[in-house]
């Protein structure tokens, strides 16, 4: 198995995981919070989304589909344009409310679908390239990716945790 093949494996199960977290709930499951500070499923799978979706635009030199899809105009949030969530208080991660879970997956859908598009065409020489320099040592595309992976995982699990506060909640 190469390395990309292993990245798109990683990549489809937080697909799979955002599906299952989402699934079934309305509004007020999806913007629910166990504890006051605390992030609802919304919020995180909005975040590790727009997360994947900017990282993965600037690493590849693409743009990111929350704007060129026009995502930002679906979701209607009151947030800053580009915003990813990074360093949101509980103030803002409360402005993420959606309608329906199908916009969060949606929107993730088509992210998925751009970082396979990116990922199909890697070649190991390309995990090489420095994406990043303000960091020492300087970020490679292979070690941005697996952050971004890591970064989805453990987003998705604590999504996972709140569902199943809400359905243990409910029983």
């Amino acid at each position: 198995m190469h390395a990309k093949d292993i990245l798109i494996d990683g990549f489809g199960r937080v697909r799979e995981e955002v599906h299952a977290a989402v699934e079934g709930l309305g509004p007020d499951g999806l913007g629910t919070r166990p504890a006051a500070e605390a992030n609802s499923i919304a919020w995180l799978v909005w975040h590790l989304t727009r997360v994947q979706d900017d990282h993965v635009a600037d690493a590849f030199g693409l743009d990111q589909v929350w704007p060129a899809q026009e995502w930002e105009e679906r979701f209607g949030l009151d947030l800053p344009p580009g915003d990813t969530g990074y360093g949101h208080g509980a103030a803002q991660v409360a402005k993420v409310r959606v309608r329906e879970a199908g916009l969060l997956t949606g929107y993730h859908d088509a992210v998925h679908a751009q970082t396979l598009t990116a990922l199909r065409a890697l070649t190991a020489a390309d995990l090489e390239r420095v994406v990043d320099e303000r960091w020492d040592p300087p970020v490679t595309l292979g070690v941005r990716l697996v952050s971004v992976l890591s970064d989805d995982l453990q987003h998705i699990g604590q999504a996972a945790y709140v569902r199943g506060l809400l359905q243990s909640a409910a029983a």
